[in-house]
């Protein structure tokens, strides 16, 4: 009977070991579970905060990319435009810079007009107006980039010269200039004229159409930007490419051979390195702002 209660008793011991070390392991294993949902909670606040600190900064960088774009200036430049070498040619409020085409003033058949430069429209054609005629820019240009705005009357014609060269004795600046045409294509007769659209706006004027045509209608102002470079020539027109050529090639000299030039100079195709910047007087009504050019 004794022996029976040791072994009970040692069974009793043994099996209060197994009961503490089955506690230890439990409550061990608690912490450890508790530890790890904690973990996992400090992780998940540790992320939002980094996912919220993320946002803000990216908002904030979006914010100084907004502060840091520039408007666009109407008869101004910009600060990155001056930045990068352009010129303003008209500000808005004076001839300044500005003078007829064989002249030492600025016509009085033109007006600084509400922030545009406007040809006063005789209603007779070419240079019909008194004291009117194309006007130049006072100043020669090479290779350059030209930037500028038009819009035109109803029915109405002009055009914008560059390379040309001041010549007595071969009379106007389309006698010697490409021209970039300006008309009202839906009303002036000259959009009808010429081939494949060569006399519409944008067009290198009875040479090369401009393709797409893309000019806004009348009343509308047009953004046009002419690019010549060592004898590489662009239109562009609203945004797009519209006309591009090289000039003295044998391409060039076959593409003014078959237009209407030759009949007014022999020597048209012979474009100078280096000329006037003009705007013309076409006998209507047509208004230009936003003029700024920067050599290349």
């Amino acid at each position: 009977m004794a022996g029976l209660c040791q072994i009970c008793l040692h069974n009793l011991n043994h099996l209060k070991i197994l009961i503490e070390k089955t506690i230890r392991i439990q409550m061990k294993l608690s912490n450890q579970l508790i530890n790890m949902v904690g973990m996992v909670f400090i992780y998940a606040i540790a992320g939002a905060i980094l996912f919220s600190c993320g946002q803000q900064s990216t908002s904030e960088n979006e914010s100084e990319e907004v502060v840091m774009t520039e408007s666009p200036v109407i008869n101004g430049l910009t600060e990155a435009e001056i930045a990068d070498g352009w010129i303003l040619m008209f500000d808005g409020k004076t001839s300044d810079g500005w003078r007829g085409y064989g002249k030492d003033h600025f016509p009085t058949g033109w007006e600084i007009t509400n922030g545009t430069i406007k040809m006063i429209g005789s209603g007779r054609g070419e240079a019909g107006s008194t004291d009117g005629g194309d006007i130049i820019y006072n100043r020669e240009y090479e290779n350059f980039h030209w930037k500028l705005e038009w819009k035109i009357s109803e029915g109405g014609n002009s055009g914008i010269f560059y390379l040309g060269q001041e010549n007595p004795d071969l009379g106007p600046i389309w006698k010697t200039a490409p021209e970039m045409q300006v008309l009202d294509n839906n009303k002036h007769p000259d959009a009808k004229l010429g081939n494949d659209g060569n006399r519409q706006a944008g067009a290198l004027y009875d040479i090369l159409p401009a393709v797409p045509q893309n000019a806004k209608p009348v009343g509308e102002w047009n953004q046009i930007e002419i690019i010549v470079y060592r004898g590489s020539v662009i239109h562009k027109q609203n945004g797009e490419v519209v006309v591009e050529y090289h000039l003295w090639t044998d391409e060039w000299n076959e593409m003014v051979a078959v237009s209407k030039f030759p009949g007014l100079n022999p020597d048209w195709a012979k474009v100078a390195r280096k000329g006037f910047l003009g705007l013309q007087d076409h006998g209507d009504d047509v208004w230009f702002r936003n003029l700024k050019i920067k050599a290349l």
